[in-house]
């Protein structure tokens, strides 16, 4: 009888070949990202929750090295596109070439059409070219002329931007920041990995060597059990919790939107998964609130005034707002309870 493969089991709960793929994936990453784990594998998850990251912060920590190093570990499609103030709408999506040989239209597509796009410093385009990304953000198309084209899968935008030097800049309008799944900060290296890295990168660009460790199909199937991760009721109506609750913060003018608490949940579905669990738990919601609302919520003039960050107040509403209650045995429910308060989110 012969073994059964990954391919022919489809899309089984989070086992030994998923985290095969998935630790592979980021220590690759890390021969080019020294001492950033967190941030590489959040970067994944985002990746595998069908989302899109936006990778905001100072010039020079490694913004687009990491864009570029998680496209690299991929055997697919990708396409980088430098964002400046003269790109046309059209060289994102692509445009309708009158083809004289054929006397008709023909459509040339533009660099969108690839499995991980690569925007560098996103916000130096102006927003008529910034609203490009709109639909095939979040509805993986394009359409051009009247004419919709679907776009491959998986898709991923990883767009970076510098949110200290304002000059010349175009700052991304709420409806953009909203359809990025994730925002992180790379922040500083420790003085470590810094002096690691100056010996890994000083006599050549460790970018230059690297060699993919999955392909499309992977990520693909990679997806597909992240898919099946299970979410308790009680989790989802925590995660509806931390939503409503920066809808009613006195130091926010605007709230996140439903389309956060959905990308909450399907980021901590691929977290979940890159810990081998097959249930999402209320501590993971609780990690990612900060990168997946504090760039869609917009403070009061107030909380401005007061230095208060949006970092801070999702923080501080995580902190405030109550776990989810354990679920109570039923008398008639025979199993026996978990030890690691943990049995209550598992699938049932």
């Amino acid at each position: 009888m012969t073994q059964q493969t990954w391919d022919d089991l489809g899309a089984p709960l989070p086992g030994p070949e998923f985290r095969a793929a998935s630790d592979a994936i980021v220590t690759n990453i890390e021969q080019v990202i020294e001492g950033k784990t967190a941030t590489v594998r959040l970067a994944l998850a985002v990746l595998l929750a069908e989302g899109h990251l936006l990778i905001e912060d100072v010039p020079g920590v490694g913004k687009t090295k990491l864009a570029k190093a998680l496209a690299r570990s991929i055997d697919c499609s990708v396409r980088r596109i430098q964002f400046t103030p003269d790109l046309l709408p059209s060289d994102v999506t692509g445009v309708s070439v009158y083809n004289q040989e054929n006397h008709d239209f023909e459509f040339k597509p533009g660099a969108v059409f690839a499995n991980l796009v690569v925007g560098d410093e996103i916000n130096r385009a102006s927003p008529k070219t910034q609203s490009a990304l709109l639909e095939c953000m979040e509805e993986h198309q394009v359409t051009v002329d009247g004419t919709t084209y679907e776009l491959q899968t998986p898709f991923m935008v990883i767009a970076t931007q510098n949110p200290i030097e304002m000059e010349g800049t175009y700052p991304l309008p709420e409806a953009q920041r909203d359809r990025f799944t994730a925002r992180i900060a790379m922040g500083y290296p420790d003085p470590a990995a810094e002096l690691a890295m100056l010996d890994a990168h000083g006599a050549h660009d460790p970018l230059q060597a690297l060699r993919p460790v999955a392909d499309a199909a992977t990520v693909r199937r990679l997806i597909a059990t992240v898919r099946d991760v299970h979410v308790a009721d009680a989790v989802k109506q925590y995660a509806v919790d931390l939503v409503t609750a920066t809808r009613e913060a006195p130091d926010l003018r605007l709230g996140s939107s439903p389309r956060a608490a959905l990308h909450l949940i399907r980021t901590a579905r691929a977290v979940a998964a890159l810990e081998s669990r097959d249930y999402v738990l209320p501590d993971d919601l609780q990690a990612l609130a900060v990168p997946v609302l504090a760039h869609r919520i917009i403070p009061t003039a107030d909380a401005q005034l007061a230095r208060r960050t949006t970092d801070a107040i999702v923080a501080d509403i995580v902190h405030r707002l109550p776990l989810p209650h354990h679920r109570s045995q039923s008398p008639y429910d025979t199993r026996p309870q978990s030890t690691d308060g943990r049995g209550d989110y598992r699938r049932m």
